[in-house]
């Protein structure tokens, strides 16, 4: 369901500012909150209030690189700032809701200290819209999801999780749960809520293995 400040996918600029961070996961309408202390960042977040409120999220493809300029992955997502409010040690603190996927079309040489792409949208325009519920087996993700969460002494509102919708509750996961980044960058790059709710399934139930084969005895 589109809100009265959502942005139409017709009006999605051509040009987008991208926050590079290496673990840091945005997904279609779930938020992602954001503490902003960087002198780059802080103006990438005023210049973005200033005009559409929309900021790309994107990982870097080598976490080890220390280069001003590490590779981008190619795919990232845009989020729009939805809420934000300054601190006395001037940070700001934001949260982006995320709107859509998009590719790294080109990255721009520009003059301001933060990074500027052009998006391509194309690919991701169903991200616009909300996915029907019944797409994914959530009593075999509530179980994946227990011994999951069983194994790392984890408490979570079960009653919540059973109310939320397919998208919200696969999403959330995706966002949430400790996974490498190199998961995350294929969480993102899923092409439908079914192939996410899929690879999550697959990531549980290898870090599952995991913890059983920690738990052998070694002789």
């Amino acid at each position: 369901m589109s809100g009265p400040f959502d942005t139409p996918f017709e009006a999605l600029p051509e040009r987008l500012p991208v926050f590079p961070l290496c673990g840091a996961l945005l997904l279609p309408r779930c938020r992602l909150p954001l503490n902003i202390f960087e002198p780059r960042y802080l103006q990438m977040t005023e210049d973005a209030l200033a005009a559409n409120r929309l900021i790309g999220m994107v990982q870097p493809v080598d976490v080890s690189c220390d280069v001003r300029l590490p590779p981008l992955f190619e795919t990232g997502c845009a989020g729009r700032i939805t809420s934000f409010s300054e601190t006395d040690d001037g940070r700001i603190l934001i949260i982006l809701t995320g709107v859509t996927r998009f590719r790294v079309a080109e990255e721009l040489d520009v003059g301001a200290p933060y990074r500027q792409v052009v998006p391509d949208w194309q690919p991701f325009r169903e991200d616009m819209v909300e996915p029907a519920d019944g797409i994914i087996d959530r009593d075999r993700l509530y179980a994946s999801l227990r011994v999951y969460f069983e194994a790392r002494d984890l408490d979570t509102d079960w009653e919540m999780l059973q109310g939320a919708t397919d998208e919200h509750l696969v999403n959330s996961l995706a966002m949430s749960c400790p996974f490498g980044f190199t998961e995350k960058q294929a969480l993102l790059e899923a092409h439908g809520l079914r192939e996410r709710g899929d690879l999550i399934l697959s990531l549980l139930d290898m870090a599952a293995l995991d913890e059983a084969s920690d738990d052998l005895p070694l002789h």
